[in-house]
């Protein structure tokens, strides 16, 4: 042996018992696996492997311990291993190569694998678990969290979700806001305008029209650190005598004749100015009412507001924190639709806004259908029930920064404002930063809105013992949207952040439970959506990290959590798929579902996932008493438990809002019916899980002494993103051409897009490069598809003394509504065509004008003698378009409604009538572009020439295109190029339909 030899030989004799030592491990032998040295066989082999599964490039080994004496081989994996979802077979997968790899060397020894402080086999959810005798119980609560008594109990609501998520509390916020900067001194987004959107808006645009409805409808009380409507207008009632908004002719009135036992106590809610400063707080300023509860009653409080506008207001109502409150306090809310009934459990929940849903409410003061009552009628006497102020609307900001107040409405603010507003303790919640950092104390103050709610030991940061509102909540989510750019089509994708490790450097949440709870939320969060968007939209969506990080927002809060990032707000291609409201419907699906699968888990309580909206609506008169009601449901291929096993009609006259709903179980129904009244309805499927989303709005009238009865068909389906354009040095939203059509409305838009170079680089929030928007648009909620055009329609028919029924297109296609029982069918376009899908999956475009099977239907219709008349936007284009691989299509507009599509984008500001027209001597007719409202303007219209005995009824002021075309022979027919409701004024709604009947 050579000197040098022996040398390094004694030093590795000596070297290795200390590495061993080092390890922590000396029993057993340490495979060193430093990267700078070439790695041993089945290590390599091993990082290979992880790879192949899928997981992170830095997933691998960081050690390996041989311990000779158990037999057993420790192997501890990086940090980025945990990045992975990892599932029972995983780990047998992973196991067997493992073996494969060891089993010369180390036949029969057994494996320990770590990453972390977790054995891998830990990081498996408890939901994905094959057996529940394998649950890892450390994550599962000694007991679910929940009051005696639910919080709210909506008394008026026909069905109950027994397996959805009732009496469950849920935390959710919609990412930031616009907020004060200290540096800055001035009002401002957190994040860039880009894309015509902004994060600080862009989740709002999910989570307030989709996920909320979602989990409220399966039972949940959804509770949001930021305001959730958009309604503009706020009136406020309160007790106190010094209450700034007691003005205009609100009422506060006490009755009955127990009334003399009422007493106020503080602390309540006042508004002592308009706008609060610093560090007010409006529930430490004045007084509640406290009255002693009793079985008969006998003293009523009313609180009838001043309403501004007709509109819908969310209902907000606040009471004493006490400790004697009744758990069964009655409220009722009489609204234009009826009466809804509560029961409040004031155990929980005193001293802030309690929020009780949206109603319908007329303008003035209406002391019959436009008011709250409440009385002390309760079965626990000995305790009290108080009253505090309610509060109609959402109305502006009215927190005071350096002096001034934001100047936007309260939904588009930040959480720190609106918690000030809802009563929340500063040191404790909102003001974390000496009123210093606004921005901190922003994104620090939404979990801690959770923790006081919750209260001891679940409560704030600051200090676990504080009382709080007692408000036992199951889970938190904050929503948010990353940063990223790729640069070609690939999508950023979604990422999920979960925090094992508490402010107070423990492991466990208060009552015990492990916060690796988060990870199982969190894991079955990023699988739901990843795997419903891949199903629906996109196979090769991105799944990126489940991320282990100390975020604010996961770590704060003292119960499951998770913080999501759905996709990239700054990448184009991801922001394709957000502005498309399908794909944000889909998401917000997956998001409802996980949490129900969560807490099914983490309960052990069976779940049933609500039903999809139902299809094939139509309402047809029974005579002049009755109407009568037909859909079919909708069976969700991904969700076997989401069949309907009944249904909730709900119903609304003329004006007015709906009412409470009535459950039927089949999928038809039969109602009474008044002549002169028009009778609206809506459907949504319900079963044990909760209730659908509600369908597009029919209706029905009978005329006292009608005319006749014309059939409305809307047709009107589409909901969709706006115009892309997508080239190497020019990229993105083309709104000006098409704004694309929101479900319902859309409250994300900032203005147009300006910056189209896919090369401009991100300066500043106020300069970011690419996708740069406008801003003039960002206060205002933008309209979109309402679902409600054939009242609409229908209101012109009642001015003519007609009767009618109303159908969707579904129906008329595939029979259900038979259009032959009708002299007159008006289908209703509007802004539909064809529409392809955003995604890489390519499904079929959605939104036909015009299917071979509606085809065929008019064609029957008009050999059998009926009159047709159609209006909308896309009508000749989308025929002629969908001629390429239909000619049948184009032949029927010529063969029947005798017209060939001359041109798209024809419309003026005018309509004029012609000579032999269906009306001659009017003047110009205006048509409404909708200029403040970019969703709805009129992008386009179209034109046509007149075929076969077909003749031009109608032109376009300004070039003299022919924007309608009629033909009267055997049947009759007219189309229009223009949706009729673009038409400015009712007037001459009423007067084309009246001209062309009497044609």
């Amino acid at each position: 042996m050579h000197l040098h030899t022996a040398k390094l030989f004694l030093t590795l004799i000596l070297f290795i018992p200390l590495l061993l030592i080092w390890s922590g491990c000396s029993p057993g032998k340490t495979v060193s696996l430093d990267e700078t040295v070439k790695a041993p066989s089945p290590e390599q082999e091993l990082r290979n492997f992880l790879r192949t599964l899928g997981m992170h490039s830095r997933a691998k080994a960081d050690s390996v311990i041989i311990k000779d004496e158990s037999r057993e081989i420790e192997i501890r994996f990086s940090y980025e291993t945990s990045f992975f979802p990892f599932r029972e077979s995983t780990i047998d997968t992973l196991r067997a190569e493992l073996a494969r790899l060891y089993h010369r060397q180390y036949p029969g020894y057994s494996f320990l694998l770590i990453c972390g402080r977790s054995r891998l086999e830990d990081l498996i959810p408890n939901y994905f678990r094959s057996s529940k005798s394998d649950y890892n119980r450390d994550r599962i609560p000694p007991q679910i969290p929940s009051l005696e008594q639910p919080l709210i109990t909506n008394v008026s609501k026909p069905e109950t979700a027994g397996k959805g998520l009732f009496n469950r509390n849920i935390l959710l916020w919609q990412s930031h806001g616009w907020y004060y900067s200290n540096d800055q001194q001035r009002w401002e987004w957190q994040r860039p305008r880009l894309f015509e959107s902004v994060e600080d808006l862009g989740p709002a645009s999910i989570v307030i029209p989709y996920i909320i409805p979602m989990l409220q409808n399966a039972g949940a009380n959804v509770w949001l650190p930021r305001e959730r409507s958009t309604q503009l207008n706020e009136v406020l009632v309160d007790n106190d005598a010094g209450h700034h908004y007691a003005k205009g002719n609100s009422l506060f009135l006490i009755e009955g004749k127990e009334k003399g036992r009422l007493s106020a106590a503080a602390p309540g809610f006042m508004m002592a100015e308009a706008e609060l400063d610093t560090f007010d707080n409006p529930f430490r300023a004045g007084t509640h009412l406290r009255m002693p509860a009793d079985p008969n009653g006998g003293i009523t409080i009313s609180y009838i507001p001043d309403i501004p506008e007709t509109g819908f207001y969310p209902v907000y109502i606040s009471y004493g924190n006490d400790t004697l409150a009744s758990s069964d306090a009655g409220y009722t809310v009489h609204h234009t639709g009826g009466e809804t009934k509560f029961l409040i459990n004031q155990s929980a929940g005193g001293g802030t806004w309690v929020y009780l849903g949206d109603f319908h409410f007329a303008k003035g003061v209406n002391p019959v259908n436009g008011n709250v009552t409440l009385n002390n009628a309760s079965a626990h006497k000995g305790k009290y029930i108080t009253a505090d102020a309610v509060r109609f609307g959402a109305g502006m900001g009215v927190v005071k920064r350096n002096g001034q107040t934001s100047g936007m409405p309260k939904y588009i603010e930040g959480s720190r404002y609106w918690l000030q507003y809802a009563g929340m303790p500063d040191t404790l919640v909102w003001s974390l930063n000496r009123n210093r950092r606004d921005y901190n104390d922003d994104y620090q103050s939404r979990a801690e809105y959770g923790n006081y709610l919750y209260g001891a030991p679940f409560g704030p940061n600051r200090d676990r013992s504080a009382r709080g509102l007692s408000v036992p909540m199951d889970l938190s989510l904050a929503f948010h949207t990353d940063a990223g750019v790729t640069k070609d089509d690939s999508i950023i994708g979604t990422l999920l952040i979960y925090t094992s490790l508490g402010l107070d450097s423990s492991y466990y949440f208060p009552d015990g439970v492990s916060r690796l709870a988060n990870r199982d939320f969190s894991d079955i969060l990023q699988t739901q959506i990843v795997q419903d968007i891949r199903a629906g939209y996109d196979t090769l969506w991105t799944r990126r990290e489940l991320r282990d990080a100390n975020y604010s927002e996961s770590a704060r809060p003292n119960f499951p959590s998770a913080l999501l990032e759905l996709l990239s707000h700054q990448n184009f291609a991801d922001m394709i798929l957000f502005k498309d409201p399908g794909f944000r419907f889909t998401v917000s699906r997956s998001i409802y579902k996980a949490m129900l699968r969560f807490l099914s888990a983490q309960y052990d309580v069976p779940y049933t996932v609500q039903p999809l909206p139902v299809s094939h609506f139509s309402a047809r008169l029974k005579g002049t008493t009755s109407a009568v009601l037909n859909w079919r449901p909708v069976l969700d291929p991904l969700e076997e438990t989401a069949a309907p096993s009944g249904y909730i009609l709900y119903t609304a006259k003329d004006e007015s809002g709906y009412d409470n709903g009535l459950f039927v179980t089949a999928a038809s129904a039969e109602v009474p019916v008044q002549p002169g009244v028009v009778y609206r309805f809506r459907v949504a499927a319900f079963n044990e899980g909760g209730e659908s989303f509600p369908s597009e709005e029919l209706c029905v009238y009978a005329a006292p002494s009608a005319k006749g009865t014309a059939a409305l068909v809307n047709s009107f389906d589409r909901v969709s993103g706006p115009a892309t354009v997508r080239t190497p040095s020019f990229a993105g939203f083309l709104s000006t051409l098409d704004a694309g059509i929101p479900d319902r409305y859309d409250l994300a838009f900032t203005g147009y897009q300006y910056d189209f170079n896919p090369e401009s680089a991100f300066i500043t929030n106020d300069r970011p490069g690419h996708g740069s928007s406008a801003a003039d648009y960002e206060k205002r909620v933008k309209q979109g598809n309402t679902f409600d055009y054939t009242y609409r329609h229908g209101l012109i028919y009642k001015a003519l003394g007609w009767s009618f029924v109303s159908a969707s297109d579904e129906a008329v296609e595939t029979g259900d509504f038979p259009l032959s029982e009708y002299r007159y069918a008006d289908f209703i376009f509007e802004r539909e065509k064809t529409t392809t899908l955003p995604g890489r999956n390519r499904l079929e475009p959605k939104y036909q004008v015009m299917t071979s099977l509606l085809k065929d239907r008019l064609a029957a219709y008009l050999d059998g003698g009926g009159s047709l008349f159609m209006s909308g936007a896309y009508i000749g284009t989308d025929i002629h378009a969908a001629g390429k691989s239909d000619t049948t299509l184009p032949q029927f507009a010529s063969a029947y409604l005798k017209w060939r599509w001359s041109a798209g984008f024809s419309q003026s500001r005018l309509l004029k009538p012609v000579q032999r027209g269906i009306y001659q001597e009017s003047p110009p007719v205006p048509l409404d572009y909708n200029e403040h409202e970019p969703y709805m303007r009129l992008h386009s219209a179209d034109s046509f020439t007149a075929l076969q005995g077909g003749r031009t009824l109608l032109r376009y002021a300004d070039n003299d295109f022919a924007a309608g075309i009629g033909f009267k022979g055997n049947y009759k027919v007219l189309t229009l190029g223009f949706p009729l409701l673009s038409l400015e004024r009712e007037s001459d709604r009423i007067m084309i339909i009246q001209k062309f009947m009497e044609w």
